[in-house]
């Protein structure tokens, strides 16, 4: 056991395994955010956007880009396994750290269910014979075995899953580009004009421009898992600001590149909401069994995401505990040999929600299960915003005390940040606005409301028990 460390302690010496590798951690931080949502749901935003859906992918992941780059400055200073909620915590109390760590906590399990389902569809569909629930059973089973076991298992599960998520994008971008140029056999060079027919390059204007904003930047949730991993490496400071300075323009890249290429071989109106533009364009132009292929993909990404997700939940909760915040009894740690140093509970706590969570997505996806996928639909947004509000005061405080630990800086300080801040403020106000993601919006400010609620009545009885007979 472990006393939770008061909020203005240097860093906790925690007793986790430092097993991850910077291998291990750059390639998270690179296919972290290569999912479904970018190999599917990125459809839907080209259907709102048109080809200008490059320009909202280079504001939602410009956006994204800000909140990694104070994250990793934060993180490089003071690594921990709770990442922002540890720094929400010495920034703003007690308060901010257990509100964010539990609705980052919620979002991750809840979220888990949807990829734990969606990459059993995938499997029954290969294999009819097993039914959906045994494959959600069997991914469940494998991902609590990995997770339970050494952390540098967890490290080689998403090496090797970042690496063939990097590899399909490369791929794609070379073939597209080849395509664009004329240079496949039975292609012609396209040229711009499919960024220019159909309605020009903003079909919709620049309305369409801010729904595929609204539409695409949840696809860059994810991110945060490096800054959780990197309190299990051998060096965290020089681990994080490595994988952040990497990731984030290659993740640019990726997405707005692929993005570029898909408008520009195909006209946006040939895209359709729900299926993969990838496979569109790889179809278009003569790939064999591109569809498959892209199964394939995608059962990668979801299976990846599944395994991040699981691992970043059992960090929060374990950061949660060792804080008091959550049960202490979570704080227990596997000992010895290779596999010493793993939060097991937490893992095992995380696990159990994440069971319920498919189970009622299998059993009721419509009615129950929707309600709490509403309640975590905005959630990443405010977790951004008050990582954003702790930068802004956590990086005065390291310029007074420790200027020494500011290896990795936020770029124009402060004005980048109250500019991220604006930005989120703004989404959230769009997408209230709109009356698909309204309910979202409601949904999580109802949770968060919650959780805040909560958070106050604990500091009430903190007060109360501080401040009593002796």
């Amino acid at each position: 056991m472990h006393d939770a460390p008061p909020t203005h302690s240097p860093v906790p010496s925690e007793p986790l395994a430092h097993g991850l590798k910077q291998r291990h951690l750059t390639m998270l931080g690179l296919g972290g955010v290569i999912g479904a949502g970018l190999f599917v749901g990125s459809g839907a935003g080209i259907a709102v956007a048109g080809p200008a859906v490059v320009v909202s992918y280079l504001i939602a992941g410009t956006l994204a880009m800000l909140v990694m780059r104070m994250l990793g400055e934060m993180s490089a200073a003071m690594p921990a396994s709770g990442s922002f909620s540890v720094h929400a915590e010495r920034a703003l109390g007690r308060w901010a750290g257990f509100s964010v760590g539990w609705l980052y906590w919620f979002l991750l399990v809840v979220v888990l269910a949807v990829e734990a389902t969606a990459a059993a569809q995938i499997a029954h569909g290969w294999v009819p014979a097993v039914d959906q629930w045994l494959w959600v059973l069997l991914f469940m089973v494998v991902f609590t075995v990995a997770n339970l076991t050494a952390v540098k298992n967890f490290g080689e599960f998403e090496f090797w899953f970042a690496a063939l998520k990097v590899v399909a994008i490369v791929a794609f971008l070379v073939l597209g580009l080849l395509a664009v140029l004329g240079v496949l056999p039975d292609t012609d060079p396209v040229g711009l004009t499919n960024l220019t027919g159909q309605g020009g390059f903003l079909p919709n204007g620049w309305d369409g421009v801010v729904s595929g904003v609204l539409t695409v930047v949840f696809a860059f949730g994810g991110l945060e898992v490096v800054t959780i991993a990197a309190a299990e490496t051998d060096d965290p400071a020089r681990a994080v600001g490595r994988a952040v300075r990497s990731a984030v323009v290659r993740i640019l890249f990726f997405y707005v590149g692929s993005m570029l290429v898909i408008v520009t071989v195909l006209p946006w109106t040939a895209q359709q909401a729900g299926l993969s533009p990838y496979v569109k364009v790889l179809d278009s132009i003569g790939v064999p069994s591109a569809g498959q292929i892209m199964n394939i993909v995608v059962f990668v990404a979801l299976l990846s995401a599944l395994n991040a997700n699981l691992y970043g939940s059992s960090r929060m909760v374990f950061s949660l505990a060792e804080r008091g915040e959550a049960p202490r009894g979570l704080l227990k740690v596997s000992g010895g040999g290779n596999g010493g140093g793993v939060p097991r509970r937490a893992v095992l706590a995380s696990v159990a929600f994440g069971f319920v969570s498919v189970l009622l997505n299998l059993k009721w996806p419509d009615t129950v299960f929707l309600y709490m996928l509403n309640s975590v639909g905005a959630v990443l947004l405010f977790v951004w915003g008050l990582i954003a509000a702790s930068q802004l005061r956590l990086r005065r405080r390291l310029e007074r005390e420790a200027p020494g630990a500011l290896t990795l800086r936020m770029w124009c300080f402060p004005y980048l940040t109250w500019v991220t801040l604006a930005g989120l403020l703004a989404v959230l106000l769009l997408m209230l606005t709109d009356d698909a993601a309204r309910g979202q919006v409601l949904w999580s400010a109802a949770a968060t409301g919650l959780v805040l609620l909560v958070a106050a009545v604990r500091e009430i009885r903190t007060k109360r028990q501080a401040s009593g007979p002796r």
